[in-house]
């Protein structure tokens, strides 16, 4: 029998296209919300909505998952994750002309590859962290691991600019057509490369010893507002840029998605690369309080750069947020598997899912009951985002706060 060391080099790599899969099906319909809107007649509120399902799917996916994937393994359902990617996503593209209703067609595509990303949120950031490497370099690990993310959100936006520019919107659906081979090439890969074990069940830390700990409460609390503060941004950044500050689909689309991911991207990697030495609780607190300022910055500014220069910043002070929050979890609670990352990923999802529902609510009150803040505001060609982009600062500022709490709860204990 060979004692051998199984290499985990294309197991590492494989993980990091898993984040970028994942940053496909969650930021290609938002890249597409003009084109629905326009194209599809699809109402403003029922975007929030779809952005939403996609993260509410995810987060019951997640619940589902906590329960399941210490016992069997990761290698299956990573590559049904892919499955389900890659046909949610040329359902995107079918459905809309199948079925009467577009907006239907769009839920039923959201749904399935919504399955796909919740798997993916659950299972590649425990494989990562299980992946062989020193205890010291496992929090710069996460976060360079993390950034692949940022380079698929960052390529969504730019080749599929460039393709919508190239073709013409009218046809759209060879987008998410053409970026369903990403998970099919992976899901290859993924049926070949080793995968490191999960945690047995003698011992892994329980759920309800988890829930009994204050700082994992806490870190719910960091994944839901720091899932929140990223995602909001990250999925309305493109239909602000165009609809709330009046500048060009393309131009908008670049300078604000596109540079938010770049700058997310950036930071990650700058964290992975340096960042040993970088205590990160309190930076974690510094990112909280200047992802709220960009926030008011990008709903109050009267000049369409300087709310797109906001939105972009939002990348690199969200960097962490996510990644940070996984890592201070870990390094706390060693023991947890993969079902304490799926309890975060749910807590991360519920941001992910209420967030950016919440800027379309606020949007569509802002010609009734918040019409007093949308008069103080800028003009937004009367879609209501600034109220909500402005509404939304309170969210990572919450986590800034919970940073502080969790961090003197921690000194007392």
């Amino acid at each position: 029998m060979s004692t051998t060391t199984p290499s985990y080099a294309t197991t590492r790599h494989s993980a990091h296209v898993a984040y970028v899969v994942q940053a496909v099906v969650n930021n290609l319909a938002p890249l597409l919300f003009v084109v629905f809107h326009t194209a599809l007649d699809v109402p403003v509120a029922q975007l929030g909505a779809l952005a939403a399902l996609n993260f509410g799917v995810q987060l019951l996916t997640d619940l589902v998952a906590v329960r399941v994937v210490d016992r069997i393994g990761y290698r299956r359902p990573m590559v049904a994750a892919h499955a389900l990617a890659a046909l949610g996503l040329v359902l995107l593209a079918v459905l809309p002309f199948v079925l009467p209703a577009p907006f239907v067609g769009l839920c039923v595509a959201v749904v399935v590859y919504g399955i796909g990303g919740g798997l993916l949120e659950v299972l590649v950031s425990p494989v990562v962290e299980h992946l062989p490497q020193p205890e010291e370099a496992k929090a710069a690990g996460m976060a360079f691991a993390h950034s692949f993310y940022c380079w698929g959100q960052l390529a969504v936006v730019v080749l599929s600019t460039a393709l919508l520019a190239v073709v013409g919107s009218d046809l759209w659906p060879l987008l998410p057509v053409l970026w369903a081979v990403v998970p099919l090439v992976n899901l290859v890969v993924l049926l070949r490369v080793p995968m490191p074990p999960t945690v047995p069940d003698e011992h892994r830390t329980s759920l309800r010893s988890l829930f009994g700990t204050p700082l994992f409460l806490a870190a719910l609390v960091l994944m839901a507002t720091g899932g929140a503060a990223e995602l909001t941004m990250a999925q309305w950044s493109s239909f602000f840029a165009e609809q709330g500050t009046g500048v060009p689909k393309e131009v908008g689309d670049l300078l604000g998605p596109g540079l938010f991911a770049l700058l997310m991207g950036l930071g990650r990697v700058a964290y992975g690369l340096w960042g040993q030495g970088v205590p990160l609780r309190p930076l974690l607190a510094a990112s909280g309080v200047a992802t709220a300022v960009c926030y008011v910055v990008a709903a109050t500014a009267a000049v369409p750069v300087v709310s797109l220069v906001a939105c972009a910043l939002c990348g690199l002070t969200t960097a962490l947020l996510w990644p940070g929050t996984f890592s201070l979890t870990s390094a706390r609670f060693p023991l947890g598997g993969a079902a304490m990352f799926a309890v975060l990923a749910l807590a991360g999802d519920a941001g992910g899912t209420f967030g950016p529902l919440g800027v379309g609510l606020f949007a569509d009150l802002a010609a009734g009951p918040l019409a007093g803040i949308a008069a103080a505001l800028p003009p937004d060609t009367g879609t209501g985002l600034r109220v909500g982009m402005l509404l939304s600062a309170a969210v990572p500022a919450v986590f800034a706060l919970t940073v502080l709490a969790s961090g003197r709860e921690r000194t007392a204990a």
